[in-house]
């Protein structure tokens, strides 16, 4: 490694360490990728009265749908009345049919979060007494089976394709414009933008499905896929596909137009083509980033272009990895010198904002060096760490072939603009002159190998003269002429048919073809870059599949956060305590307009002071603006009260009180009266238990 480049790798892996540390030490809360973090009746939990609604209470805010929320009886049958809806912040409720008979009560759920992916989960609760139940509280988990394993075969053909599209058109624009000319990175760039239409396609049909029932029957549910045109996911997939037709145009002007140019045509055209490349690179970054985890939780505003960076230089870095590997094997031109060094400068720049955007984003995403080790998102990120920390060891060993490379091409020192022709010219001279030789020979045989086949001569009746000419009649004069029917002096003769053309045609191709891959093959400073670039494209697709596996995966600050609050709510229930507590009632004043919701949140529901939040909305969840609400606290078992509370008006629909007292612990009746007019207005209570 020379010595410039390793004071600089000590300087990023420096600051590298003090931005994590100074990360993980600010954490701050965040959500993704929504779990539930509270119920009303609390999961587990045994109520004396049946309740009217059902509430869940999420991380985030989440998408609904008809059946998102079932409440089943003992003998499986609903008893939920119409669709879920929001009742304040992000809860959610669902009504109930009255006069529920005692039992345990089965509630299931299958919602979508905000970043995108779907979450599922089922509890019980009873009323009156536990009970025999025929449901199972076990349901399938979001997004499995056969559906689930498309979708996720789509997601990783979609980031491949992606990958390779980008990366391939970079390398040929920045690293190799010569290889313009080559037909295998044009088949490779054009894999990658079909690879990707198609996954994006094919990910379209499965949204619904993934998202609801899971069955493959509905991939092609015309009604099921204009309600996903209507989400977000839908929005960035339809996004996407108009994207891709402008990464169409530019790879047809890419591989057209721009080997054609010279000059400072050519400079211009690279320019434009540059910037629009950029462009459309970033906008299709764009359609995953503000549809999945950085579109939601802490600083989406940061998040979402530090995740456009980050997927950008992961496809300028792999994908030109691709385009490497495919012009060092399949390439009809050898890769020169100045190609594979201008790539190891791009590669070094994609690393560096690599390692700058994932700190950021593992830091948003974990919040504590615990959810490393102890959350499935931290471990698979350790795997991802490792796999880059493995991919940038082998690239500096692709490195240490470059630089031998310089070195021994042409016998210039490292550094010297060599191309790839003068860097294997000199010693394969021989090899291309016995090859010619052999060809001739081949072709003079009419496609038998003679006996002095790879023999040259400079004179005889079968040899060809410097000066021999040939005719447009296809005769040729000289010492060994032939005729126009294709007969020849010496050792050619015979008819000059087309299938004998065309035989002989195919043995100079053969020839040729050997002839290319043992000059490929002469160099070892060459193979050994060969062996290296392979195995770093190895190492990229297990990175890939992990990166993709990282992406549906609960992020670890989620799940730790959800975990503390499930294991509070059992603590809560087994002491005979609640935590937090809310409480949804709905209210009819009588008069115009004068139905509702009210939602009553207290934290931490324990004796002594208490923060207390009102929600009041309408039957459609919007915030509902009514002129006044009171509330007052009742202990019937030990003649308490009421204790009267009068919030603060916040915003519409929205009052606030801190500092509410609750003298001593017990099943409190929270009663709310709501005024919707100078004359309408109505009582609603519930029991709790608090402290």
């Amino acid at each position: 490694m020379p010595t410039t480049i390793a004071p600089r790798i000590r300087t990023l892996v420096l600051l590298f360490l003090a931005v994590t540390g100074a990360l993980i030490a600010g954490t701050g809360q965040a959500s993704a990728h929504a779990a539930l973090t509270g119920s009303d009746p609390a999961q587990g939990t045994v109520v004396d009265k049946a309740p009217t609604q059902v509430s869940l209470t999420f991380s985030e805010q989440v998408s609904t749908g008809a059946d998102a929320v079932r409440v089943l009886d003992p003998k499986g049958k609903r008893v939920d009345t119409g669709e879920p809806s929001a009742v304040g912040g992000t809860t959610y409720s669902v009504p109930l049919h009255s006069g529920l008979p005692d039992g345990t009560y089965t509630v299931t759920y299958q919602v979508v979060s905000a970043d995108s992916h779907p979450v599922a989960g089922a509890y019980t609760f009873s009323i009156g007494a536990p009970s025999a139940t025929s449901v199972s509280a076990s349901t399938r988990e979001a997004g499995d089976g056969a559906v689930g394993g498309l979708y996720g075969f789509g997601r990783y053909m979609s980031y491949a394709g992606f990958i390779v599209m980008v990366g391939g058109a970079a390398f040929v624009l920045a690293c190799w414009p010569a290889g313009t000319g080559v037909r295998a990175l044009q088949r490779l760039v054009i894999s990658g933008w079909l690879a990707l239409t198609s996954a994006t396609l094919f990910l379209l049909l499965l949204r619904g499905s993934y998202t609801g029932s899971g069955e493959l029957g509905d991939v092609f549910d015309l009604e099921l896929l204009g309600q996903v045109l209507q989400t977000k996911t839908g929005a960035a997939l339809v996004s996407r596909l108009l994207l891709l037709a402008a990464a169409a145009l530019f790879i047809a002007v890419l591989f057209g137009a721009y080997d054609k140019r010279e000059g400072e045509e050519k400079r211009d055209l690279t320019f434009g083509l540059a910037v629009g490349g950029t462009v459309v690179a970033a906008g299709l970054a764009a359609s995953w980033a503000m549809a999945e985890h950085a579109s939601t939780g802490l600083q989406p505003g940061i998040a979402m272009p530090v995740d456009i960076v980050h997927l950008v230089a992961v496809a300028t870095w792999l994908g030109g990895l691709c385009a490497l590997l495919v012009a060092l094997y399949r390439g009809d031109t050898p890769v020169g010198l100045p190609a594979v060094r201008r790539f190891s400068q791009v590669a070094f720049g994609s690393v560096v904002a690599l390692v700058v955007t994932g700190v950021y984003q593992s830091w948003r995403q974990l919040g504590s060096w615990s959810a490393f080790t102890e959350t499935r998102y931290g471990q698979l990120l350790l795997i991802k760490i490792g796999l880059v920390a493995l991919l940038v060891g082998i690239a500096w060993i692709s490195r240490r072939w470059t630089n031998r490379l310089g070195e021994t091409a042409g016998g210039k020192p490292a550094g010297t603009e060599t191309t790839g022709a003068e860097a294997t010219g000199a010693e394969t001279a021989g090899a291309e002159t016995t090859g010619a030789a052999e060809a001739e020979a081949v072709v003079a045989a009419g496609g038998r190998k003679s006996p002095t086949a790879g023999k040259a001569s400079g004179s005889g009746p079968g040899s060809r003269s410097g000066a021999g000419s040939e005719s447009g009649s296809g005769s040729r004069s000289g010492a060994g002429s032939e005729s126009g029917s294709g007969s020849k002096s010496g050792s050619i003769s015979g008819s000059g048919d087309a299938k004998r053309d065309a035989q002989l045609a195919r043995q100079r191709a053969a020839v040729d073809a050997t002839r290319q891959k043992r000059v490929r093959d002469a160099d070892p400073q060459r193979l050994g870059l060969r062996r290296s670039v392979l195995a770093e494209a190895g190492v990229a697709v297990v990175l890939l599949a992990v990166t993709t596996a990282l992406t549906s995966t609960e992020p670890g600050r989620t799940e730790q956060d959800a975990k503390a609050a499930t294991a509070a709510s059992s603590a809560s229930a087994s002491e005979g305590t609640s935590g937090a507590v809310t409480l949804d009632m709905s209210f009819d004043t009588g008069g115009t307009d004068g139905k509702g919701v009210v939602s009553v949140d207290i934290d931490p529901a324990r004796t002594g002071a208490n923060e207390m939040h009102v929600y009041v909305t309408r039957p459609n969840g919007r915030a509902f603006d009514i002129p006044e609400v009171k509330v007052a606290f009742t202990l019937e078992a030990q003649k308490i009260g009421p204790l009267p509370v009068t919030p603060d008006h916040i915003t519409t629909g929205h009052w606030s009180a801190n500092g509410v007292q609750i003298p001593m612990a017990g099943e409190w009746q929270i009663a709310v009266t709501v005024r919707t007019s100078d004359i309408d207005q109505v009582t609603v209570s519930k029991n709790a238990q608090i402290g």
